[in-house]
């Protein structure tokens, strides 16, 4: 006789599992701690203190380490987030770009005496003149621009065939790899200056007629309206291992590239690797999203002074 067992296997793959009474191995060493903290106080207070002083006591430790091990903010674990906020509360809230430690201002600046600057630490320590993301000891990474495609519109064989093959790709990974889908502004003054330049060449009156119409539709598209476009992108890490890590590290994310580039080709997705300009205003963007994109020569290099009259 053969039978099957049903398993119940979580979306979240990373989900701790639950060890005890359906809890994690975190939450039950939050738990003992606090019932072995409440133990001992017992045996030291206990018979000192009427039983109503000590459960006043008591109760407050024991609901904090209930709390501590079920409760959650913004999805993680409390205990998570209390540490977390006490390591912001102790670091440094003022950062400069310096290699090492910030010096203190000298003598004679008629200044009020505050805290010395820290260090800002980026995980990123520059882009490679192909387009990759050195993170230093952590290795290397990768970043390409993949198309999308409308599956709504497709037929019910033809979405059949897209889910497959993309199953394929995600089933040929080994690594990690991380899609990005971020929204980020569209700036129609290029376009529209290079169509209103073409009208005057245009062989055809009609033909003008209709560029000037959408050249026109274009400008009031983008006075009214925030545009915004949808942008996919691929990122993929490489640790540095060894002394040539970096090296291999780079050969290691273009091959995974080209392979993700032969398996979505199938999907009628188009993978493109981003040029160190590309990943360059990507990285700048992410400081503040919404602003407009920058222009590669507005850019400051990493080695370069900025005085107070430029605007880089």
């Amino acid at each position: 006789m053969s039978w099957s067992e049903v398993v119940r296997i979580p979306a979240d793959v990373e989900q701790p599992d639950r060890i005890v009474w359906g809890l994690t191995a975190r939450q039950a060493a939050i738990l003992a701690v606090t019932g072995a903290a409440l133990y001992l106080s017992y045996t030291m207070l206990g018979e000192r203190l009427p039983l109503a002083v000590f459960a006043a006591i008591a109760l407050p430790m024991a609901v904090l380490g209930i709390l501590l091990a079920v409760a959650t903010h913004d999805g993680g674990s409390l205990d998570r987030f209390l540490l977390a906020a006490l390591r912001y509360h102790r670091s440094a809230k003022h950062l400069v770009p310096a290699p090492g430690v910030a010096a203190p201002p000298p003598a004679w600046i008629a200044a009020s005496r505050g805290p010395v600057p820290a260090p800002l630490r980026l995980p990123a320590r520059g882009v490679t003149e192909d387009g990759l993301i050195d993170l230093g000891p952590d290795g290397i990474v990768a970043v390409a621009e993949v198309s999308t495609v409308s599956f709504a519109l497709r037929t019910p064989d033809e979405q059949d065939g897209l889910v497959a093959a993309f199953g394929r790709w995600l089933n040929s990974l080994s690594e990690r790899v991380q899609i990005l889908v971020r929204a980020e502004r569209v700036d129609l003054a290029t376009t529209i200056g290079a169509l209103e330049e073409r009208i005057p060449l245009l062989p055809d009156p009609a033909l003008a007629h209709a560029a000037r119409e959408h050249a026109m539709f274009l400008t009031d598209l983008a006075t009214r309206h925030e545009l915004l476009r949808r942008q996919v992108l691929l990122v993929i890490r490489e640790p540095a291992v060894g002394a040539n890590g970096t090296t291999a590290a780079a050969a290691r994310a273009y091959r995974r590239l080209a392979e993700a580039a032969r398996l979505l080709g199938a999907c009628g997705l188009a993978v493109r690797p981003l040029d160190a300009a590309a990943v360059g205003a990507l990285l700048a963007s992410c400081f503040d999203p919404m602003a407009p994109p920058l222009l590669a020569d507005l850019l400051a290099h990493p080695d370069q002074l900025i005085s107070r009259g430029d605007r880089r």
